[in-house]
């Protein structure tokens, strides 16, 4: 039997790129190139931290990883063939502050939103499906910096940041394809 403890991960990174090519597939292919992901078969998984998980730097969390190994990943993605139709790919995280507790993650992928838009975005995201489950009072009509306020005074929220890709579409109609992801490695 399979010890479930053995599927929780302990190490996190984030990473993000972009590709263009004149088939979709391959602006695909060539933005996991840049992200650095593409010679793992990766695994689309939901937006949970896992508790007493590590953030790691990208290089470090690479070194962890052998060609073929299956990676599981929470990945945005955003493509177009328009151009200077700008295409926008983000993830949030939220930790608390308990690192017994689990934090969130989560995927933003849009077209119109800069790195900025689109980041907060995610990172809102994040910080909002993590307030609820702990219990931190929130109005989601007010704005982003003043839900950021309460989160912080709450003790309960250690840290939120985001990783968004953007990109226009070519003038010559070639694909774009944007991605951020959040993969696990240890």
């Amino acid at each position: 039997m399979l010890d479930s403890r053995l599927l929780v991960p302990s190490k996190l990174f984030l990473t993000k790129g972009v590709g263009v090519h004149r088939e979709r597939l391959s602006s695909f292919e060539l933005s996991l190139r840049d992200a650095k992901i593409a010679k793992y078969n990766l695994v689309n998984v939901s937006s949970i931290f896992p508790p007493h998980c590590e953030l790691i730097p990208r290089e470090e969390g690479l070194k962890l990883l052998h060609p073929g190994q299956i990676v599981f990943t929470v990945m945005a993605r955003q493509d177009t063939n328009e151009p200077s139709r700008l295409v926008c790919a983000s993830i949030g995280l939220a930790i608390p502050n308990d690192c017994d507790k689990f934090g969130y993650l989560s995927e933003h992928h849009t077209f119109g939103h800069n790195d900025t838009v689109g980041g907060e975005y995610a990172e809102d995201l994040a910080a909002s499906m993590l307030a609820t489950i702990l219990g931190v009072p929130f109005d989601p009509d007010k704005a982003w910096d003043e839900r950021r306020a309460e989160w912080q005074l709450s003790g309960q929220i250690v840290r939120t940041m985001n990783i968004t890709q953007t990109a226009e579409g070519p003038d010559d109609g070639r694909w774009v394809t944007v991605l951020a992801a959040a993969v696990f490695c240890g």
